[in-house]
């Protein structure tokens, strides 16, 4: 639903006006998003994953994977749980106006290969083939785009200004972001402005990280999932069996709603990964945020 624009909103964001005075002031106690990190781990058997990805993959979706899995799966979770899209900057919290997602890529899957961000705007209506199509299309573009990305240009630019210009450019950009002034041309190619972050520790082979947030931009949640790992689970009738499970981690701004509503929104995101073939029908109903 599209909304007016109203006096304190930002371009990317509107102004939350009924939140708890507690929420208020704790933003002013905890005022970097790194003291405010909260961790959470859990693990998932992929019995039934394994089985969706393979049906999907013979119905013509080259490459679907768990990567495609988790993020058409939290896309479906901020239609339920909006307020997980919400952010703080200038002291202040908001509802992000879109669902967007950043992930880092190596343009090559070698140890000094170049890496480089994508991000990529879904709706909330948003099925698993249409999540798996848009970030196809995303990868095959920056790999195909060598050195010449919008997002490696600007970095190679910033780069390129001397160190004692540099840390005041910075220290400019960061006052700019507070008052919500960045230009909508920068806030888009930066990867902090985001609603989420995900890395894949799988592809690398090793268990998933927490990783943190950063207090620049305004992601208030980042994923790391890692390799699949083999577990002997004990069975109904005494024997053991080996099952296959993949860990994830989540580091989340525990200032953008309280416990109860990111324990309920970790709930919704497991049920979905548990029974994926929701993804495959728009949702039956979009949730809106609170005003």
């Amino acid at each position: 639903m599209q909304r007016k624009r109203k006096l304190g909103d930002r371009r990317d964001g509107r102004k939350l006006h009924s939140i708890d005075p507690m929420t208020r002031v704790a933003i002013f106690i905890m005022k970097d998003r790194n003291d405010a990190c909260n961790y959470f781990s859990d693990s998932l058997d992929t019995a039934v994953v394994d089985r969706y990805i393979l049906k999907k993959r013979r119905e013509g979706l080259k490459g679907f994977g768990m990567l495609h899995l988790f993020l058409a799966a939290y896309v479906r979770t901020l239609t339920e749980r909006p307020g997980l899209n919400r952010f703080i900057s200038g002291q202040t919290l908001y509802a992000r106006n879109e669902i967007v997602i950043a992930l880092t890529i190596k343009k090559a899957m070698e140890l000094n290969a170049q890496e480089t961000v994508i991000k990529a705007k879904f709706q909330p209506g948003d099925t698993v083939e249409d999540v798996y199509n848009k970030i196809n299309e995303l990868v095959q573009a920056n790999k195909l785009a060598g050195d010449q990305s919008s997002f490696d240009k600007f970095a190679r630019i910033i780069n390129s200004i001397p160190r004692f210009l540099l840390r005041g450019f910075i220290g400019f950009v960061k006052i700019l972001d507070y008052y919500g002034l960045l230009p909508t041309a920068l806030t888009d190619l930066s990867p902090f402005h985001s609603s989420f972050f995900i890395t894949s520790m799988g592809s690398l082979g090793i268990p998933p990280i927490y990783h943190h947030l950063y207090n620049f931009g305004n992601v208030p949640v980042f994923c790391s999932f890692g390799a699949k790992r083999p577990q002997l689970m004990l069975e109904k009738d005494g024997t053991t069996k080996q099952h296959w499970f993949i860990d994830y981690k989540f580091v989340m701004d525990e200032r953008i709603c309280d416990g109860h509503y990111y324990a309920s929104s970790l709930k919704v995101f497991r049920e979905i990964m548990r029974n994926p073939e929701q993804l495959d029908v728009p949702p039956t109903e979009i949730v809106e945020d609170i005003d």
